[in-house]
C-alpha cells in the first residue's frame, strides 16, 4: 500500500493530467491510495467566488464560478474526447450545490461559506482524473472524502475526530482495494456531523494524504510535485537552490512552521507516529532520486535554509497606563488572537509593549485594533517581509538583508528571523 498525492501543478493541463496518469501506470503491482488536489489555480479562483458571494455581489459571484465550470468542462471533454459520459452530470451535481448556496444570503461566518465553496475544488479534480483513469485502463474507485473525514465544525482549519475517521477508513475504504487497486479520494476537505463541507487549511491536501497513509498503514507517502524534490529555498525566489536529498521529520515542521510552502505543517505528525516515510518526487521526471523525509537525518549536511514570507504586517500594542506587559496581560492578547484565529509568525515584548508579526489579513486586523484598543495604543506597519534563515554560513543572511531596514529580529542557535523593511 503506498499513498500518492498529486498537486495543482501536476493537473493544470491536460497533458499534464496524462503525465500522471503515465506515474500510476508505472506501478502496476502496487495498490495505491490517490489524494488529489484542485486543478492548477482553481482554488484562487474559487476564494474569488467565495469573496464577491461574502460581500453581496452575487452577479460578479456568479459568472466567476461559471468560469470555473466551463474550464471545468472543456477539460473534460478534451481529456475524455465526448461530453456523453456520466461524469459531467457528476460535475453539474456539484456546480448546482455551489448555485444553492451562492442563491442564499450570507448569515453565517465567512469561514463558513468559504468552505462550502472552495472545497468544490478537489471534487471536480477526482471525478475528472477517476473518469480518465477508468478511459484508459486504470481501473479505479472513486470516493467522496467527506464520507470519510469526520471533523468538528472549525471552518477553514478543522481538525480531525480520528476515532471516527478510523472507523470509517476501516470499514469503507480499506475494503475497496479487495476489488480495486486504485482508490482516489480528495485532499483538503471533510465533513461535520451536521455534513456540512469543511476545509484542513491552505495546502491541507497533504495532510489528507498523510491522514490516510496513517490509517491505512501505508508503506510511504509520495507528494509529486514539479521540482526535483525539497530545495532549501524556493526556486521562485531565491536563484541557485539546491536539492536536500534527505532530512528529518523535525526540520521539516521548523521549515513548515516558519511559513516554508513544502509541506502542510501538520503532515509530520501521523506519518512519525507510524515512522512511514515521505517522499517528495519530481512528476516531470519519475525517475530522479527526489527527497526522503524520515526521523533520523543528519542535519549538519543540510545548506542554508531559506524562507521568505512576503505581505507581513507588525502589529505593536503599547499599554495605554504604563502597565508592564506580564503573564496575565500576555495571556489577554494571546486568547484575543487565538479566538479571532490570528496566527502569530514572530513577536517580542518589552515593558510595555507588545510587538508580533503576522499575514496581511485586513478583515482580522481590523477586529483586532476593535477588540484591543480599549486597553493599548496600536500602531502597525504593512507591506514587510519576514525572512528565516537556519544554518546561515558565508555571510548569506547579511546580503539577503541587505539595502532593507531590520525591524524586528530573533535569533537562536541555528536559526535567525528578522522582519524587513525595503
Amino acid at each position: 500500500m503506498k499513498v500518492f498525492k498529486f498537486g495543482g501543478a501536476s493537473l493544470e493541463s491536460v497533458e499534464r493530467i496524462k503525465q500522471v496518469a503515465q506515474i500510476v501506470q508505472s506501478f502496476p503491482d502496487d495498490k495505491l491510495l490517490i489524494v488529489i488536489s484542485a486543478m492548477g489555480k482553481t482554488t484562487n479562483e474559487l476564494e474569488k467566488v467565495a469573496q464577491n458571494y461574502f460581500m453581496r455581489k452575487r452577479e460578479i459571484a456568479a459568472q466567476l464560478l461559471y468560469n470555473v465550470e466551463q474550464q471545468h468542462i472543456q477539460v473534460a471533454e478534451t481529456i475524455l474526447g465526448t461530453r456523453q459520459h456520466p461524469l459531467f452530470q457528476q460535475l453539474q451535481q456539484f456546480f448546482t450545490e455551489a448555485e444553492w448556496t451562492l442563491g442564499e444570503k450570507p448569515i453565517r461566518a465567512y469561514d463558513y461559506y468559504y468552505d462550502q465553496l472552495v472545497g468544490m475544488g478537489e471534487l471536480l479534480s477526482t471525478a475528472i482524473v477517476s473518469a480518465f483513469f477508468n478511459s484508459v485502463g486504470l481501473s479505479n474507485t472513486w470516493v467522496d472524502v467527506r464520507d470519510v473525514f469526520r471533523t468538528d465544525d472549525n471552518f477553514r482549519d478543522a481538525n480531525i475526530d480520528w476515532a471516527f475517521t478510523q472507523k470509517q477508513v476501516t470499514e469503507k475504504v480499506a475494503p475497496l482495494f479487495d476489488t480495486t487497486n486504485i482508490v482516489i479520494a480528495q485532499g483538503f476537505i471533510g465533513s461535520t456531523d451536521q455534513n456540512e463541507s469543511v476545509t484542513l487549511g491552505r495546502e491541507g491536501s497533504d495532510y489528507s494524504a498523510a491522514v490516510f497513509a496513517n490509517m491505512l498503514n501505508a508503506e510511504s507517502q509520495t507528494i509529486w510535485k514539479d521540482v526535483e524534490g525539497l530545495k532549501n529555498a524556493d526556486p521562485k525566489l531565491f536563484p541557485n537552490t539546491v536539492n536536500i536529498p534527505e532530512i528529518s521529520y523535525g526540520e521539516v515542521i521548523e521549515m513548515a512552521y516558519y511559513g516554508a510552502q513544502v509541506i502542510h505543517p501538520k503532515t509530520i505528525k501521523p506519518l512519525q507516529n507510524k515512522q512511514i516515510p515521505l517522499l517528495v518526487k519530481c512528476f516531470l521526471d519519475k525517475n530522479l532520486p527526489g527527497t526522503v523525509i524520515k526521523e533520523q537525518a543528519d542535519s549538519r549536511q543540510l545548506p542554508p535554509i531559506i524562507v521568505l514570507k512576503r505581505n507581513q504586517v507588525l502589529l505593536t500594542l503599547t499599554s495605554k497606563d504604563y502597565a508592564f506587559i506580564t503573564e496575565d496581560k500576555i495571556s489577554d492578547i494571546y486568547e484575543t488572537f487565538h479566538r479571532l484565529k490570528v496566527k502569530i509568525n514572530l513577536m517580542q515584548n518589552g515593558a510595555i509593549t507588545f510587538s508580533c508579526c503576522i499575514d496581511h489579513n485586513a478583515e482580522k486586523i481590523e477586529l483586532l485594533i476593535k477588540t484591543l484598543h480599549n486597553d493599548f495604543k496600536i500602531s502597525y506597519h504593512e507591506g514587510l517581509e519576514l525572512l528565516t534563515v537556519r544554518y546561515d554560513q558565508d555571510g548569506l543572511l547579511e546580503n539577503l538583508s541587505n539595502h532593507h531596514t531590520i525591524l524586528l529580529e530573533q535569533r537562536s542557535q541555528v536559526t535567525v528571523q528578522r522582519l524587513l523593511k525595503k
